[in-house]
């Protein structure tokens, strides 16, 4: 029977995957090896499970005692599993930034977990660091694992990422390419494969905001090029100690918005529901293109899985709002307001003054006139304007004695050029319903709004 102990058995021997709609214009075969298969999902499962081997081996981790770790969520994950395993405590320190759904899953699995601010520097007290750092000092039979000067954390990935890239592609390999954080990865992989054949490419993918790309050219840790960015999993403000810059051939820095943009094409278009940094992966991958061969066969990392980022870019709205897609249809509009106002409406048996008064209170120039769930009319400021001039009175009047004709109804995925043509001097609006039947409005001003983003 092949049956396995517990649950750490599972880790590794991830797939490599053809990737072949993306990278079709590129002139090499390009494959990716998907670490969201491991059983936390990630990519970490391997060298959490190392560090905790190793910190056992020394007497460093002993037996009942409390793990100690920051992390943006998937080594907590690849921690917990062991401790749940080996019967160990968790106590996980994280940022603010990181997706609320890592620490939902930290928490589910029996781990504590601290949210720290992100946008402070390492040595500040207030800093996931420094309180990591604090609680190891402080918690009894406790140890700080510190992925990012624990070199268990790069042997991890010497010992099998690298041996299992190099086994499933029959030492063919030519370019690894791997978004940087820890260093574990890019550097404990890379040391493997240089070892196997000096002259395998090994590209590390970056993000604007981050010092190591720049550390990598000049040698220099300049905080001038440390700044707030939204990517996760990869970047740093400052030299883990796993990183040996030899093994490493080049640098290349990402932006926010191309890893998250090309993070969904590779759901939508191969079919790989991953994070965020295999969409800078990939992107990173695209930029270099010119410095690749047809003869070549890379491999791409892909550290976790799509899960993790469900609210953040698999979320429209989340996305629309940071600039990162661009609005083409109604549904676009609707989910890229910060407001979920219900949709305003008036019955024609109304008065124009209430009319009115709901305009003032919501800040609305037009109001649909429903009966039931159908729209049978609709009011405008700019149509009661005109009114008031030849009856003073107007506003004593019901709704249905003034009201125009309704606006056009259309469908929730109606491209914002229709839109345009359907929204002029007659129409001030146009209606939609979406999916479970709610309705919602889109005025001239919605669209101006939107198309000047």
């Amino acid at each position: 029977m092949n049956i396995k102990k517990n649950i750490l058995e599972t880790i590794g021997n991830t797939p490599l995957i053809q990737l072949n709609k993306i990278t079709q214009n590129l002139p090499c075969f390009v494959a990716a090896k998907v670490d969201y298969f491991n059983p936390g999902n990630s990519i970490k499962d391997r060298m959490a499970v190392k560090m905790v081997e190793v910190a056992e081996k020394e007497g460093k981790l002993k037996p009942g005692g409390t793990i100690i770790e920051c992390t943006s969520g998937n080594t907590g994950m690849g921690l917990a599993l062991a401790a749940c395993v080996k019967g160990y405590k968790c106590i996980f320190v994280t940022t603010d930034k990181q997706s609320k759904e890592k620490a939902d899953i930290l928490k589910a699995v029996g781990a504590e977990v601290i949210v720290c601010p992100t946008n402070v520097l390492p040595d500040d007290p207030s800093s996931y660091y420094s309180v990591a750092k604090k609680l190891a000092k402080e918690v009894p039979n406790s140890y700080h694992m510190n992925q990012y000067d624990n070199l268990a954390n790069r042997l991890a990935h010497y010992e099998t990422t690298g041996p299992e890239i190099w086994e499933q592609t029959d030492g063919k390999i030519t370019h690894l390419v791997c978004t940087a954080g820890t260093g574990g990865t890019v550097t404990g992989t890379a040391m493997y494969l240089k070892e196997k054949n000096p002259n395998i490419q090994i590209w590390a993918i970056d993000v604007f905001g981050s010092l190591l790309t720049k550390y990598f050219r000049t040698g220099e840790i300049d905080m001038n090029e440390v700044h707030p960015y939204i990517s996760e999993g990869f970047g740093e403000d400052f030299i883990p100690e796993n990183y040996d810059m030899k093994w490493i051939d080049h640098f290349e820095q990402v932006t926010d918005k191309d890893g998250a943009i090309m993070a969904r094409r590779l759901a939508k278009e191969e079919g790989i529901f991953c994070g965020y940094s295999a969409g800078s992966c990939i992107q990173g991958l695209m930029q270099l293109k010119h410095k690749l061969k047809k003869d070549d066969l890379v491999v791409c990392i892909f550290h976790d899985h799509g899960s993790r980022y469900v609210a953040k870019i698999y979320n429209d709205q989340w996305m629309i709002e940071r600039g990162f897609l661009d609005v083409k249809t109604f549904k676009d509009i609707v989910s890229s307001r910060v407001s979920n106002q219900k949709l305003v409406t008036v019955s024609p048996t109304q008065t124009v003054s209430e009319a009115v008064a709901l305009m003032k209170k919501y800040d609305i120039e037009n109001i649909p006139v429903f009966v039931n769930d159908a729209a049978v009319g609709a009011i405008s400021e700019s149509g009661l304007f005109q009114k008031i001039f030849s009856n003073p009175d107007i506003k004593n009047e019901k709704v249905e004695a003034v009201m125009e004709k309704s606006y056009p109804l259309v469908d929730f995925n109606t491209a914002v050029e229709k839109l345009k043509i359907l929204i002029n001097k007659e129409n001030g609006a146009v209606l939609s319903k979406d999916e479970i039947g709610n309705y919602y409005i889109v005025t001239k001003y919605d669209i101006i709004h939107a198309l000047s983003k």
